[in-house]
């Protein structure tokens, strides 16, 4: 009997196992506009901010009344640098049999215009199928978020994302401490050895400003950047990559900072900054070039900076 309890459990667990692979490629898989490696991040940022509405509060219908101006937030950090209205996504989503969308007149959507959203008072909820299996398996929701989080935003955003939206992954993979809580469903890889290459190519040092620091022989604050978004098909190669400190290489990734094709930093006129330290570490470095690898190796490629250009950088750039 003992023995049947043991493998009633193990039946139970291969089960949820399987229930939730399937949503996390469900949710993954949802339909993204796309075109020439263009983001299009909108329905996976309402996911992610459903998700924290779900860990708060259950499955609960949400207004759009009181989630249009956190989309709208959501969409203007971590969207790509034109502008799309919190309406697209709200409405589009009902599509891919994941989220409802209701009115005050019943069913479905009104369409993605904010007025008609607003006056129909217009609500969207998780479909009741995925919330039950939320409820289920307190693994779900780090699951799904880590690999929305993975195929659609470089690392360094995660952090950041997840505040925006309410998530606090924290506490919930703490909770399932010594469970693989992130399925494996992509079969790209990245390469471990990506960033002792950038590393190396550029000498342990920030090619924007020079920093260099180390801790018992062991360099601290030093990240190799992809220039090309990784999540976006940008490879794990040297002519993608920079060697970049903690600062630049989030501020690379929000788009505050960018590259020319002479290998000259770009910094972008939207960037605010008042004191002596945002004028050093930011502001002077417009115009400055970029440190060069070691002599030999691969600069970056232009077709990852014209990317990185078009999907990332917050243009006009500021003229010196």
């Amino acid at each position: 009997m003992e023995g049947a309890g043991l493998g009633s459990s193990v039946n139970c667990k291969i089960v949820l196992c399987c229930r939730a692979m399937d949503w996390v490629e469900r949710v993954t898989g949802v339909n993204q506009w796309s075109r020439g490696g263009e983001r299009a991040p909108h329905k996976p940022l309402l996911l992610l901010y459903a998700l924290g509405c779900f860990q708060r509060q259950g499955g609960r219908p949400i207004p759009f009344s009181a989630a249009e101006a956190d989309l709208k937030r959501l969409l203007r950090e971590f969207g790509p640098p034109r502008k799309t209205s919190p309406g697209y996504p709200f409405h589009h989503l009902a599509k891919d049999g994941i989220w409802l969308v209701e009115t005050a007149e019943g069913p479905g959507s009104p369409g993605s215009e904010l007025g008609r959203l607003r006056d129909s008072r217009a609500t969207g909820r998780l479909h009741p199928d995925l919330v039950r299996a939320l409820h289920d398996d307190s693994r779900l929701v780090a699951q799904i978020a880590r690999a929305l989080l993975d195929a659609n935003f470089e690392p360094s955003l995660h952090p950041d994302i997840c505040l925006a939206a309410g998530l606090d992954l924290t506490v919930l993979e703490a909770n399932t401490a010594g469970e693989d809580t992130r399925p494996e469903i992509r079969i790209a890889r990245r390469n471990p050895a990506f960033r002792e290459q950038v590393l190396t190519a550029y000498e342990y040092c920030c090619a924007f400003c020079g920093y260099d620091g180390w801790l018992d022989g062991i360099a601290i604050g030093l990240d190799a950047a992809h220039v090309r978004w990784w999540a976006f098909e940008g490879p794990d190669e040297l002519a993608n990559g920079l060697c970049l400190c903690a600062l630049h290489h989030k501020l690379f990734d929000k788009g505050v900072l960018g590259l020319t094709h002479d290998l000259t930093i770009s910094v972008s006129r939207k960037f605010v900054g008042r004191t002596s330290t945002a004028k050093e570490m930011v502001f002077s470095l417009a115009g400055r070039p970029v440190r060069e690898p070691q002599p030999g190796l691969e600069h970056v490629e232009p077709e990852y900076i014209d990317w990185h250009s078009r999907q990332v950088f917050r243009s006009p750039a500021r003229l010196g």
